[in-house]
């Protein structure tokens, strides 16, 4: 099969990221033809490339167009134009998912516990809901968390309307308030469409997180300072198989994680974002559709310890697409 690998090259990426080797050697071994068409901040050359030598299949991980998270679904949308086949979500499900406002919205239509929330942008209250104190803020169309920093945190209305002002300044979009949910963090990976499997379960491990601080999963956590892999936060969170999940708890994180993903009508794969609190109740904090793919990412690690490796795994989510477009 003749696959194009289509990506995203901008400033937003991790300065050093192995995931396109990993994902075009993947698909070299299990016997496809791959090539990459990059996507910036032009659609022209995009468009004469796959024009040109059509593909059977587009393997879409570009997450951004321009710089801007907010058009990823518009990727998706001009596939769909040209009548491409691709994997991984629809303009839809990117949409809803990719605004974490609306992902509220419908999972709470739907019965799937999530922190409550307000929204606001240049003094308008989009929603407001009946929320306390300490309250995260975030722009809601950012992913990869962007904007969220210690300072994300807030207790008071002084603090929030700094955040907010801070926020929109930088980010030019609404700011998503929402309570803050203390308790432990879990990250679940799902693969399907009609028969969806959730993989085993990874949690964010704060055991070692700087004294002090929220524990929240911040871009220096994630990626370290400046995305470098360095500095307090990032050297004090690990991801981890934790081992003292009680099964009833387990398959209940498991199941949210699924409704999650078929409430939001994704396709293929995506990672679901949870926190359990002290009582046993389970937020859903974010859920990522066409989620990080390289070989060490908690996705990836969660299906190797399914007994997925990594090119079967690449594998696996090219069958599930093709699957789709063969009905």
């Amino acid at each position: 099969m003749k696959v194009a690998l289509l990506h995203t090259q901008d400033a937003l990426e991790p300065p050093v990221d192995p995931v396109l080797d990993q994902i075009e050697g993947a698909l070299g071994e299990s016997g496809h033809e791959a090539r990459r068409v990059v996507i910036d901040d032009s659609i022209e050359p995009v468009i004469a490339d796959l024009k040109s030598d059509p593909p059977d299949l587009v393997f879409n991980i570009a997450e951004s167009f321009g710089g801007r998270s907010a058009l990823e679904s518009n990727i998706a949308a001009l596939l769909n134009l040209l009548s491409l086949r691709y994997t991984g979500s629809s303009p839809a499900g990117l949409i809803v998912a990719g605004d974490k406002t609306l992902t509220k919205k419908v999972l709470s239509f739907h019965g799937i516990l999530t922190a409550r929330f307000a929204t606001v942008f240049r003094g308008n209250v989009d929603w407001a809901g009946d929320i306390s104190f300490p309250l995260i803020l975030k722009p809601p169309q950012e992913d990869a968390s962007l904007g969220i920093t210690q300072n994300s945190i807030v207790h008071d209305i002084k603090e929030l309307l700094e955040s907010i002002s801070s926020l929109q300044t930088e980010y030019q979009s609404p700011v998503l308030a929402e309570e803050f949910i203390d308790g432990r963090e879990f990250y679940v990976g799902v693969l399907g469409n009609s028969n969806v499997q959730a993989l085993p379960i990874i949690e964010l491990d704060f055991s070692k997180f700087p004294k002090g601080l929220p524990k929240i999963a911040s871009w220096s956590a994630k990626w370290g300072e400046d995305g470098e892999g360095k500095g307090a936060e990032f050297a004090g969170t690990e991801s981890i198989f934790p081992t003292d999940l009680p099964a009833e708890m387990a398959d209940r994180i498991k199941k949210v994680a699924v409704d999650a993903f078929q409430a939001l009508r994704l396709r293929d794969y995506a990672r679901v974002d949870l926190r359990v609190t002290d009582s046993g109740k389970i937020y859903v904090i974010e859920v990522n559709p066409n989620c990080y793919l390289e070989a060490k990412s908690e996705f990836a690690t969660a299906a190797l310890k399914e007994g997925i490796d990594y090119p079967p795994l690449i594998n696996r989510i090219v069958e599930l697409a093709s699957a789709r477009y063969s009905r």
